[in-house]
């Protein structure tokens, strides 16, 4: 199920473009941000993700061979909608990602949270998102470590803009 577009979208995009991440080479400082994500929550992927106006683009991806997804099949691209943390325990038993591709095929998706990545506009550019091939949940103290680590992938985005 594609995800809602935002009410403001244009802004979203254009707040996003302005920051000139897009595209852009890989870089150890986002890397750490996504290896640290994965071992503290022990997964097999994490990835910092922002959201375009037709794909998901992957600044740090761990455990996935990609760069990128269609917008149309990204788990992310509901948490830029809802600007809200978003937590799947088990992709199979959602109707918004049972029959995603990346659920019903490689990767096997079945657990996903991603905190959303906010400007202080109020656009949300994209997620720190964890993912597992089994079922899980995450909760309490564990949200609140993704949120740290949601606001130092932000930190580092937004110091591109100040090189």
């Amino acid at each position: 199920m594609r995800a809602t577009i935002p009410d403001d979208e244009e802004r979203r995009i254009a707040s996003l473009r302005e920051l000139k991440i897009l595209d852009t080479e890989p870089e150890e400082r986002f890397d750490r941000i996504t290896r640290l994500a994965a071992a503290l929550f022990n997964v097999p992927m994490a990835v910092i993700s922002l959201v375009d106006k037709d794909r998901q683009w992957f600044k740090s991806c761990l455990g996935l061979n990609a760069k990128e997804t269609p917008r149309d099949a990204a788990f992310c691209a509901h948490v830029v909608y809802s600007r809200e943390p978003m937590i799947v325990p088990d992709a199979f038993q959602d109707v918004r990602f049972a029959d995603n591709p990346v659920v019903i095929n490689e990767p096997r998706i079945r657990f996903y949270a991603g905190y959303p990545l906010m400007l202080d506009d109020g656009s949300c550019i994209g997620t720190l998102c964890l993912l597992d091939t089994r079922p899980r949940t995450l909760e309490g103290p564990d949200l609140e470590r993704l949120h740290d680590l949601a606001g130092i992938a932000l930190r580092e985005i937004l110091g591109l803009t100040t090189r």
